[in-house]
């Protein structure tokens, strides 16, 4: 398994409490799994009209993780 961070941003960084987390998984999928296990169903919701990055690249969720990827989760963001 690959040591990897957890980059969160707007209502997903509300809803964990921290802009970051680590975890350990072998694809994109595995990690938002264990995500959603510890965020619970807020989390779950606002991952699902995000978009997930991995190292600054748009990720598909059974790609391959490696020790030192950063995966982002990007909510929509209104504004005005």
């Amino acid at each position: 398994m690959a040591k990897v961070t957890l980059r969160l941003f707007a209502g997903a960084r509300e809803i964990a409490g921290a802009g970051t987390m680590s975890y350990q998984a072998n694809t994109v999928q595995d990690l938002l799994t264990q995500a959603q296990n510890d965020l619970g169903d807020e989390f779950t919701r606002i991952l699902s009209i995000s978009r997930v990055w991995i190292n600054g690249e748009p990720a598909e969720e059974d790609l391959p993780i490696s020790d030192g990827d950063e995966v982002a989760v990007l909510p929509p963001v209104s504004g005005g």
